[in-house]
């Protein structure tokens, strides 16, 4: 029988974790089991969830609260149809409000996965585009945008662009608005582009964020690429995963989709409660089809525990999960001193992605760009950064000045 599986961890000072855990399979899938007739058993039989797993850790001398178990079920596929919202309606809709629980992990079977093609370009997809295959890739934020004109809005890209960045993503509050509808953004800051290019010799993504009304955004993704959008950027959590598999899949969207965490904090970050990052940022994004995913980093200004950051990186390219790996991006407080911590984290697969680090630069917003530039390449050398500053990268050495790092 072809199961999907759920394994969560309860927290209660004195349950019987084995008979909760019968009760969840049950409750879950076909309800009140012990009611039922005989006959009426044998046929629900294939619908029953299973226990596959209790493991209780109970430590000598634990405080109250302390007490908890990791629990495996299984529910067979043919309970729900192949969606991510009725998969997760399935292992986690009323129990996520019964008491300390959370859902640390998802098991996808085959026929659940044959439904979903995943990252339609992928790590090495996007890297074909950009022509970039033995670094990390950096990526510039827009900061401050709201209420910026065409012209000025062109203008910042351009510095950006200058810097020698590889991908440049709207803010996520960047919502459409009169001043710059999104195809008159991608039209300007791909022209912008453009000319950037002519100066830094590096071809460049730009993620315009994907926003309005759910049932027009496949025409608002049309009108974007119809413009000359090369890349697009999506809040997943606001509009659910299921919006992300049809756009993701959608034959005419043939550009890289970057899934950015708006929300994930409403969920993940409880140990008792919700649903942790490697579910929610790492397994269902890519599962989604997100090429590119973004989530707090352990090291910047809204950090996440670095074994959460590993465990995201480590859905995002699994091969278990047969599908295209999807580009970690860890983000929020990024500068170029952390730069060798970022790559001994994650190795070359992953996105470099900063904010004020670049705009915030002394030197200013190009210069910010190059301090990264610089960085990467000393890092990739195993060169201390402040060696590799002194050597003729004044713009590195102001960044260490401004933020510090390694020394």
């Amino acid at each position: 029988m072809s199961r999907c599986t759920a394994t969560y961890r309860l927290y209660d000072d004195k349950a019987d974790f084995r008979k909760k855990a019968e009760s969840i399979a049950v409750g879950m899938t076909v309800g009140s089991w012990t009611e039922l007739p005989q006959a009426k058993r044998e046929s629900m039989q294939k619908h029953l969830g299973e226990v596959l797993q209790v493991d209780v850790h109970e430590p000598e001398g634990a405080a109250p609260g302390e007490r908890y178990a990791d629990v495996t079920i299984a529910y067979p596929d043919i309970n729900f149809s192949r969606d991510i919202p009725a998969l997760l309606v399935t292992v986690f809709g009323k129990i996520s409000m019964d008491g300390k629980i959370k859902l640390n992990r998802l098991g996808f079977s085959d026929h659940f996965v044959q439904g979903f093609p995943g990252p339609k370009f992928g790590i090495a997809g996007i890297r074909d585009i950009l022509g970039v295959h033995d670094r990390p890739l950096l990526m510039s934020i827009f900061k401050s945008v709201i209420g910026l004109n065409a012209d000025e809005l062109r203008e910042q890209f351009l510095r950006q662009a200058l810097g020698g960045v590889d991908l440049i993503k709207d803010d996520e509050i960047l919502f459409e608005n009169e001043l710059t509808p999104i195809e008159k953004r991608v039209e300007v800051c791909l022209k912008a582009a453009e000319a950037a290019q002519k100066e830094t010799g590096k071809k460049l993504l730009y993620a315009a964020n994907l926003t309005g009304p759910t049932s027009s955004l496949k025409s608002q993704a049309k009108k974007a690429i119809g413009a000359g959008a090369n890349a697009l950027l999506f809040n997943v959590l606001s509009y659910g995963y299921d919006v992300l598999h049809e756009l993701s899949s959608d034959p005419e969207i043939n550009v890289p989709i970057a899934a950015h965490p708006a929300l994930a904090g409403a969920f993940y970050p409880s140990p008792h409660y919700g649903i942790s990052a490697s579910v929610l940022l790492g397994q269902l994004m890519r599962l989604a089809g997100a090429d590119l995913v973004l989530f707090p980093s352990p090291y910047g200004s809204v950090t996440m525990p670095k074994a959460e950051n590993m465990a995201i990186r480590d859905e995002l390219i699994s091969r278990e999960l047969p599908l295209k790996a999807s580009m970690p991006v860890p983000s929020a407080g990024i500068h170029p001193g952390l730069v060798p911590l970022i790559l001994r984290d994650f190795g070359t697969d992953v996105v470099v992605n900063a904010g004020g680090g670049i705009h915030g630069h002394p030197m200013g917003t190009e210069a910010g760009g190059r301090a990264f530039v610089q960085a990467i390449a000393a890092a990739q050398q195993s060169i201390p950064l402040a060696q590799y500053a002194e050597d003729g990268h004044p713009e590195l050495k102001a960044a260490l000045d401004a933020w510090g790092g390694e020394r």
